[in-house]
């Protein structure tokens, strides 16, 4: 079985009294408007998980981040081209350090519909994957304890 790893970000940042997170809406799922993801995407080699999500929020979000911790990893099996793939993806706490949600670099408008913030609270019913609902419900938990 072949084996796949990635790394995304849960990418906050805290407006009006509350938590925000950046979420996308991936391209390939655009006949699926209400398919909102977090940023992520393969580890490049020499690349540390961390840095692959650092990378995969600017370029899917527009965002500068800073690394606060790992939140975790989501495992499955998923089949292409006829093939089962195993995928670990890392997923890490990300504080939004600059940039702009939505401005992507040139040649990312190909993979993300669209990029926004949305209420850290309203990811339980937004984001489509349940590996990334536990990811985001992990992120509000510590940022709810004040521990990071």
């Amino acid at each position: 079985m072949r084996r796949e790893f990635s790394a995304g970000g849960v990418v906050v940042r805290r407006m009006r009294g509350r938590w925000w997170l950046a979420v996308v809406r991936p391209r390939r799922e655009e006949h699926r408007p209400q398919v909102w993801a977090l940023p992520k995407g393969l580890i490049d080699a020499g690349e540390r998980g961390v840095e692959t999500a650092l990378r995969e929020v600017y370029e899917e979000t527009g965002l500068r981040a800073v690394p606060d911790r790992k939140l975790g990893d989501v495992r499955y099996v998923y089949t292409w081209a006829g093939e089962r793939v195993f995928k670990v993806v890392s997923f890490f706490l990300l504080r939004a350090s600059g940039g702009r949600i939505g401005e992507l670099p040139a040649g990312m408008e190909i993979e993300v519909a669209e990029a926004r913030w949305v209420p850290l609270a309203d990811a339980p019913r937004l984001l489509a994957y349940t590996g990334e609902r536990e990811m985001a419900a992990k992120a509000a938990d510590l940022l709810e304890e004040g521990s990071s």
